[in-house]
């Protein structure tokens, strides 16, 4: 197997899918938007498990795309057993796996077997685009890799994500979130001296390396009207580095190795975390004219006119000196005095909340971040998870379906590719789909 990335063959740019393509689901026939979203009439075969793929697909599910999740027929993701509520683990509709799945329609099949195979093969020739991450040569060793599905769409878009990308020597090496954040250099600079190195505390390697893929998706197909499908080669460990820019050119322009300096910011003082009367309160007073506002406002003018901290460099220089004259003055009044203030004044300032505080602040509900699912199938409840961070013409991008049971759609996808009864009931029967009611 070379370690190259693969070649694309020249194909016409002309050539159509051989097999119809797959209708739409009939609710969304029903409902169809009076604008439809960017995405809206592709279709996203969705391949991936636990959490950098199924966020990428999950970013295209909110911008108009049908994604059919393609699931293995023994378990599924893996994300339906993760999570905090043991219950739902164990029937495969963990919350890691409710978070980032809705919207999407789940088949379960095994590729293993000649008829998995040709399902996919069939649903590639109704598809747009295929997110995979698999460990690279996967898809390759079951016959079902970029080349292979070329001859069954040549306008494919088909995007791999992988930990450290389709080629280089550790290509073939397994990689989880806090791995990448320890290779990337991440960790190094999370935390203070006294606590570094320390993981971020969300994925934060696995959702940019999602983000990365969803957008060089979006990429690739805004331009097949003029070439053919795409291969997309997504590492992880260069989806993250690509956002540390202004950490790394520390180092690659200035020739200083970054430090963890915990919750200051690197380039400005005061700028940070500082101590209130009854809490922590966030300050970025980066400009000069924001600090010299902040002194007045914190009864401490004084500090402008002091040598130390009078410019730019030297409250760099004095930072530990300044945060404890800035503190003593942020003592007489509680964080929520003190925000709102600095706030109207052009100090930009703000609270440190909780993941529940943050969930339940107006800002957030008033921009529509939560959606709720009513008695989600499978979870037997209410179900609250996040929408995308954007906005289209004023609303936030929605979902119609909430997270599915592992190959709930089975049948109505395959009989959608023109399955008859007997075939499927064939394709049950090979051991290629099963659990259909």
């Amino acid at each position: 197997m070379p370690s190259s990335s693969p070649q694309v063959p020249r194909v016409s740019a002309e050539a159509e899918p051989t097999h119809p393509p797959l209708p739409p689901p009939a609710q969304a026939q029903a409902q169809a938007p009076a604008r439809s979203l960017p995405l809206h009439g592709l279709r996203v075969l969705d391949l991936t498990n636990v959490l950098a793929g199924p966020f990428a697909c999950h970013q295209l599910a909110h911008l108009g795309a049908e994604v059919v999740k393609v699931e293995a027929l023994a378990g599924g993701d893996l994300a339906r057993q993760l999570g905090a509520d043991p219950a739902l683990n164990e029937r495969h509709m963990g919350v890691s796996f409710l978070a980032q799945n809705a919207g999407k329609r789940s088949i379960a099949l095994d590729l293993k077997k000649p008829g998995g195979r040709a399902v996919l093969q069939r649903l590639v020739r109704s598809a747009d685009a295929l997110v995979e991450n698999f460990r690279p040569g996967v898809m390759q060793r079951l016959g079902l890799g970029y080349e292979a599905l070329l001859a069954h769409n040549p306008r494919l878009v088909y995007c791999a994500i992988s930990g450290f990308g389709q080629d280089g020597p550790l290509r073939d090496l397994p990689a989880y979130d806090q791995i990448v954040q320890g290779m990337a250099g991440v960790m190094s600079i999370t935390g203070d001296a006294a606590s570094a190195p320390l993981r971020v505390g969300f994925p934060v390697a696995d959702t940019i390396g999602g983000l990365t893929a969803a957008m060089a998706v979006c990429a690739a197909l805004a331009e097949r009207d003029r070439t053919t499908g795409r291969f997309i080669d997504v590492s992880m460990l260069g989806a993250v580095m690509a956002t540390m820019g202004w950490a790394v050119s520390n180092l690659l322009i200035a020739g200083r190795e970054p430090q963890p300096l915990g919750n200051d910011n690197v380039t400005a003082s005061p700028s940070g975390t500082f101590r209130t009367a009854d809490g922590l309160l966030n300050i970025a007073a980066n400009k000069q004219s924001q600090f010299e506002t902040l002194a007045r406002l914190i009864g401490r003018p004084d500090l402008v006119d002091d040598p130390r901290f009078a410019r730019r460099q030297g409250r760099l220089e004095h930072r530990a000196a300044l945060t404890v004259e800035i503190e003593a003055a942020l003592a007489a009044h509680p964080a929520a005095h003190w925000w709102p203030l600095l706030s109207a004044a052009g100090v930009p300032a703000g609270p440190v909340h909780s993941v529940g505080q943050a969930l339940e602040h107006p800002q957030v509900a008033g921009r529509g971040m939560v959606a709720t699912f009513a008695d989600a199938p499978g979870v037997g409840r209410d179900i609250r998870v996040l929408r995308t961070g954007l906005q289209l013409d004023g609303a936030a991008p929605e979902v119609d379906r909430p997270p599915p049971m592992l190959g709930q759609h089975t049948r109505e996808i395959l009989a959608g590719l023109g399955y008859s009864p007997a075939e499927i009931a064939a394709l049950c029967v090979e051991g290629a789909t099963g659990g259909l009611s």
